[in-house]
């Protein structure tokens, strides 16, 4: 077993995961798993750039998980980031910034990379089972950019595409600085037009409809899941493998897309950095499900952030295999 933190810094959230890792099985035994919403991309759509405040909250939380990982005493730690740091004209910034406080160098991974990382966190327990058939499309809806990646045992197509949660509310449903409450039915129809967009960017290279089970991840659908189980607080060992049905996902839009912010807020699952974007992430969902004629999706807790934790364990294997031959 080795002891490994890998952390993922997204557009919205970062997260961090402490685990015991056997690269033999595959096997991770959580330590320590957790998120902070940190919203890194704030502006990055509009400006270009990571703003000072959102670089002072995702420190904050380094620092925190600094503490952490040093606390478990992790043989090796990743860090990884997607989005927002592509985008941003800063993002030198932000890396010097990890560095001095983690003493690693965040790597700034493209969408592919991102899209092989949640595949093999997303599928690495669902191998092998009857009840799951394959080829898997597994779609990680996150901040900025959503992925989608088809394979059975291993990655066949992947491609990330621009819209997510957080981009798609900046763009469409902010107005003076403030989240329209609730949404028009004019800017729902610009957001799905942009998602539609995507899609047919995506089924250019990823075939979306050839696979047999939607596996979605990160946090917009793990809360449409809460909220489709009526769960009274969020509960991952509930969420994790649920299958939410397509009827029960559409219910869901149109109560999220209707809802003022307190009515959001007053959902007991909702997480309150979530509130204000929420409707943007199962808008995205539901239009994939439409897309591929998925009935359902399976709901999957281990995302990027196992699929990271399992490649450092694989390199860590790696090096103490390679200590032998060095030393001769």
């Amino acid at each position: 077993m080795t002891r490994v933190a890998a952390i993922d810094c997204g557009t919205n959230s970062i997260r961090l995961l402490v685990a015991d890792a056997d690269p033999a099985t595959g096997a991770l035994v959580d330590l320590d798993r957790r998120m902070q919403i940190v919203r890194l991309g704030q502006g990055v759509d509009r400006t270009g750039r990571l703003a000072p405040e959102a670089l002072q909250r995702t420190f904050a939380a380094c620092r925190e998980y600094a503490a952490v990982i040093k606390e478990h005493g992790a043989e090796r730690v990743r860090f990884v980031a997607t989005s927002a740091s592509r985008d941003a004209e800063n993002r030198d910034e932000f890396v010097r910034g990890v560095l001095d406080i983690l003493g690693v160098e965040p790597e700034v991974i493209t969408g592919d990379q991102e899209a092989e990382f949640s595949f093999t966190g997303a599928t690495k327990e669902l191998t092998g089972r009857d009840d799951v058939a394959t080829p898997y499309l597994v779609v990680d809806i996150g901040g900025g950019s959503t992925e989608f990646v088809v394979g059975a045992d291993h990655v066949q197509a992947a491609r990330s595409v621009d819209v997510g949660c957080v981009r798609m509310t900046e763009r469409h449903l902010v107005r003076d600085g403030v989240v329209t409450d609730p949404p028009t039915p004019d800017q729902l129809a610009a957001i799905r037009t942009d998602i539609e967009a995507a899609l047919d960017l995506a089924e250019r290279t990823v075939p979306l409809k050839e696979a047999r089970t939607l596996v979605g991840l990160a946090g917009s659908v793990t809360t449409v899941a809460a909220i489709a189980l009526d769960l009274d607080a969020y509960d991952s060992r509930a969420i994790h493998h649920s299958r939410i049905p397509y009827e029960r996902v559409k219910e869901i839009v149109e109560r999220l897309t209707h809802a003022t912010h307190d009515e959001r807020a007053a959902i007991p699952v909702m997480h309150a950095g979530r509130v204000d974007v929420i409707a943007s992430g199962a808008l995205v969902l539901l239009a994939i499900m439409d897309r591929v004629g998925a009935r359902e999706v399976v709901v999957s807790e281990h995302d990027i952030l196992d699929g990271i934790a399992h490649k450092v364990a694989e390199e860590a294997e790696e090096l103490r295999r390679q200590a032998p031959d060095l030393e001769a």
